[in-house]
């Protein structure tokens, strides 16, 4: 309910899926996929839950594992028994287990686990034998080179791997890095130029000790030199005078003062005049503390950012200041200035639904109604809170193109008996997330986009509903944007009865309460933050026990905010009492839920008369500036998945709910 208590800010809606600016519209079909009935993973034994709590305390032992042989989580089990006596298990215990499950996600877990066991017994000919070189862990990267060591086997390749260790990073790479690499700079492999090409990669990250470990490898006035760029990291002044004038004095001069910009950015505009005249800084390198100056600024709508904003070359532009830009600009009411900005984009970032919108908005501001028109429309083919607003300005449907599967209720049936995604569903019913999430995986990077789907409508099937966020869309790296038109996968409904109840109660629309718990926690109620926001609406217990007091509702305990009628309850109440603190405007109580009320206040002092576009997207925050356009474009998916139509988004954001509704349409393909 506050900043850090969102715990999923991933995936706009999608768009929709063809380009045409003068598309008719057909009817959106009811359904992202055909109706098939539910189907039930086996849960686990009974006494599995205690089983792996008796495993991982080191009272479980081989007699007792014979006992769940049969059950698919029997590997699992075993890891966990096997993991809290690595120390002292068998070798050939611990390889025979790995040798058990070939290509398994829990093979890998405790493969990982075991070649560090290995390297700690010294058992080095053993730790060779297991090794994976698909592995990129650093810390076992580092352990294989010394196992290559320890077996006298430091030739050309070992060296190879070793330099590209080193270069790897100019962060800090694990202790046991540091004896492979003394090995490599006594057998000559870490030459001064190898040295340097990672003091750069330090200096361009700041990592200043990391520059000061490199030091020590250089000799005389190279080490001396490195040691001042080093200190200058920490403490950056208009002591360059004697500095070299090259490329590697002004990398480092110019990220030390990029870094001391993000919070002395006055002083940092002082200092960089003296320090780019006396090293002869190139553009990129005065656009780089520019940029942060600028940055800076403009996020804090400081009276000189736009100024400074002016001042950055363009080489220093990158997306984010492109944003901030129009952002400063809204903020003072100078609509050409935005639009300007927004015209100065690159095509790709020009043309997302967001900048379309903002340039229709600030073009019909300066007078052009005809080139706003023609933004709106490119804008409303979106499925998102920016293309609801165009629509909204267009008076037409919203965009809604879900997408269809021809698979059968047998193609589900055979994903269901998956052995893979048996187990990851039991795990994830014994509230082993990180396992579950392993075994997902590697099912699904071996299923076809149509197995996908229905893994995830299994999943759903059994509770698991962010499979609908985090199984889709991106898979292993790839990329299925259609899959952003699984709206029935993607916006699961659950614990429909007490949603309407509560909000019926509440007087608050049912929607946006399913909104709230879609952004909130993706409808699991054993979510847990940071910050100990609990549940499907993430409600902090402090705030939970405040709310059963006025409301009446029983909270015995702070776990009893994982029961999801209570936490219904009582998040459902917070949105009414904050609706009556914020004058019963939800685009104010939405910010007011993820940042509290007191940064929306804040906000709203600052920025009184801006419409709530406008206020929205200058909220300082980026996460809560996301979720508040999320939660709103949510709400108008779920009114459709609930009612068939929806309030206009540009009503529900200012709290008028008895409005006219909208229809959905997909845009057709252009001829």
């Amino acid at each position: 309910m506050h900043k850090t208590a969102s715990i999923l800010l991933v995936f706009l809606l999608g768009v929709s899926s063809t380009p045409s600016l003068q598309a008719t519209s057909t009817p959106a079909q009811a359904g992202a996929l055909p109706a098939r009935a539910p189907i039930r993973i086996a849960p686990p034994a009974p006494a599995l839950k205690a089983a792996f709590d008796a495993a991982e305390r080191g009272g479980l032992d081989d007699l007792a594992l014979a006992g769940f042989r049969a059950q698919p989580l029997a590997g699992w089990l075993e890891y966990a028994a096997l993991r809290s006596r690595l120390d002292t298990l068998p070798v050939d215990r611990g390889n025979a287990f790995i040798a058990a499950h070939p290509g398994e996600p829990v093979a890998a877990a405790f493969r990982s686990e075991w070649l560090a066991a290995l390297a700690k017994r010294n058992a080095w000919p053993v730790f060779l034998a297991q090794w994976d070189p698909a592995i990129d862990d650093a810390t076992l990267r580092c352990l294989h080179l010394q196992a290559l060591m320890a077996v006298n086997r430091t030739d050309a390749a070992w060296t190879l791997e070793a330099q590209t260790l080193w270069r790897s990073s100019g962060k800090s790479l694990p202790s046991q890095c540091d004896a492979p690499f003394a090995i490599l700079a006594a057998q000559g492999g870490l030459t001064d130029a190898l040295r340097w090409e990672r003091f750069d990669k330090a200096a361009d990250a700041v990592q200043s000790s990391v520059m000061r470990s490199i030091a020590r490898g250089l000799s005389g006035a190279d080490a001396a030199q490195a040691n001042a760029w080093a200190a200058y990291i920490d403490a950056p002044g208009a002591n360059v005078g004697s500095w070299p004038k090259t490329a590697r004095s002004r990398l480092v001069a110019a990220a030390a003062l990029e870094k001391f910009a993000r919070k002395n950015p006055s002083d940092a505009e002082t200092l960089l005049p003296s320090v780019a005249s006396t090293l002869q800084f190139t553009d990129a390198d005065r656009g780089r503390v520019l940029a942060q100056i600028a940055l800076q600024s403009a996020a804090a709508f400081a009276p000189e950012a736009a100024r400074r904003l002016a001042a950055v070359p363009d080489v220093g532009y990158d997306a984010t200041l492109r944003e901030w830009r129009v952002r400063e600009a809204i903020a003072r009411s100078d609509w050409a200035g935005a639009l300007a900005a927004i015209k100065r984009m690159p095509d790709a970032q020009r043309n997302d639904s967001r900048w379309l919108y903002f340039a229709a908005r600030t073009s019909a501001l300066t007078g052009d109604t005809a080139g706003a028109k023609a933004l709106y429309a490119q804008a409303a083919r979106s499925t998102d809170f920016y293309g609801f607003l165009a629509a909204d300005k267009l008076d037409q449907p919203y965009a809604l193109c879900p997408l269809q599967t021809a698979a059968t209720p047998g193609d589900k049936q055979t994903i269901a008996r998956d052995p893979g995604l048996v187990r990851a569903l039991q795990l994830q019913m014994l509230g082993r997330k990180a396992w579950a999430a392993r075994e997902w995986n590697a099912a699904i990077a071996r299923f076809s986009a149509q197995q996908r789907w229905l893994a995830v409508e299994v999943a759903q099937d059994n509770g698991w509903f962010d499979r609908g966020v985090f199984g889709l869309v991106n898979v292993a790296g790839k990329r299925y944007p259609d899959e952003q038109r699984l709206y029935s996968l993607r916006f699961p409904l659950h614990h429909d009865a007490t949603i309407r109840r509560e909000a019926t109660r509440n007087n608050i629309d049912p929607a946006w309460v399913a909104a709230e718990i879609r952004a909130e926690s993706i409808f699991d109620p054993r979510a847990r933050s940071s910050a100990d926001a609990r549940g499907l609406m993430q409600v902090l217990p402090s705030t939970g026990a405040t709310l059963a007091r006025t409301t009446g509702v029983a909270l015995p305990n702070a776990d009893a905010l994982y029961d999801p009628d209570t936490n219904i309850a009582l998040g459902t109440a917070y949105l009414r009492q904050l609706l009556g603190r914020f004058n019963g405007k939800p685009y104010q109580v939405i910010a007011g839920y993820n940042a509290g009320p007191g940064a929306a206040n804040r906000w709203l002092a600052q920025r009184p008369n801006l419409d709530p576009d406008f206020w929205i997207e200058t909220i300082g925050y980026k996460e809560t500036r996301e979720y508040v356009a999320r939660v709103l474009s949510f709400s108008t998916v779920y009114d459709w998945r609930m009612n068939g139509s929806a309030l206009r988004l540009s009503d529900r954001m200012v709290g008028i709910t008895n409005g006219p509704r909208k229809e959905f349409a997909c845009p057709a393909a252009a001829p």
